[in-house]
């Protein structure tokens, strides 16, 4: 069992990575693997709707999307990362969230994810919502916490100052590996929930 871990900050072990490597510690005690990239610092272009994936399976742009879609396939959990910008996710983090969920179409349904928020104050529940969206229309269980996931700190390093920002990320990750472990055992005793053929509606005709 694996969990892919996306820090959407361009600075290196900032306040992002703080607040994963809080997660990454949890993970290695419940004996889960994981892996964390890097991507706020890459420059990642955003999704064109060119079609191209459809026919080719993988995005029109080769860079970090179509390296990082193989490990979220095969992953069992996807932490999604970012600082906030105007209440808002990195436009780095959501070119390549766009881009990764829109290109890959293997069935996402039962892998975990979680949206993690770090800021200097405000904003972070609004970034957190827009996260939960690339999990939730994909079938993809949220792991919660005892708080929104979320971490204050402005300058590198003061998120460490956050012991209940670091709290939250502790439980999100014990949390995180229970589901991650109990749909692996549902999925082995009674297989995953039955599909049926997507309608669509379209509001103009």
């Amino acid at each position: 069992m694996k969990v892919l871990l996306i820090n959407g900050s361009p600075r290196v072990n900032g306040n992002t990575s703080i607040a994963l490597k809080e997660m990454e510690k949890i993970f290695e005690k419940n004996g889960l693997e994981y892996e964390t990239i890097q991507i706020g610092n890459k420059d990642i272009r955003g999704c064109i709707a060119c079609g191209h994936c459809y026919e080719a399976g993988k995005c029109v742009f080769d860079d970090l999307v179509n390296d990082v879609a193989p490990k979220f396939e095969e992953c069992d959990g996807l932490v999604a990362a970012t600082p906030v910008y105007y209440a808002s996710a990195n436009a780095t983090l959501i070119a390549f969230l766009d881009r990764l969920f829109y290109s890959t179409h293997f069935d996402k349904t039962m892998k975990v994810g979680a949206g993690v928020a770090i800021a200097r104050r405000g904003g972070l529940s609004a970034t957190f919502d827009e996260l939960n969206k690339y999990f939730t229309i994909s079938g993809m269980p949220v792991a919660s916490s005892l708080y929104w996931n979320s971490v204050h700190g402005r300058e590198k390093g003061e998120a460490e100052q956050d012991h209940e920002g670091l709290q939250t990320m502790r439980i999100l990750a014990e949390n995180m590996s229970f589901l991650i472990k109990s749909i692996a055992l549902g999925k082995e005793k009674y297989g995953l929930p039955p599909k049926e053929e997507h309608v669509y509606t379209h509001f103009i005709r």
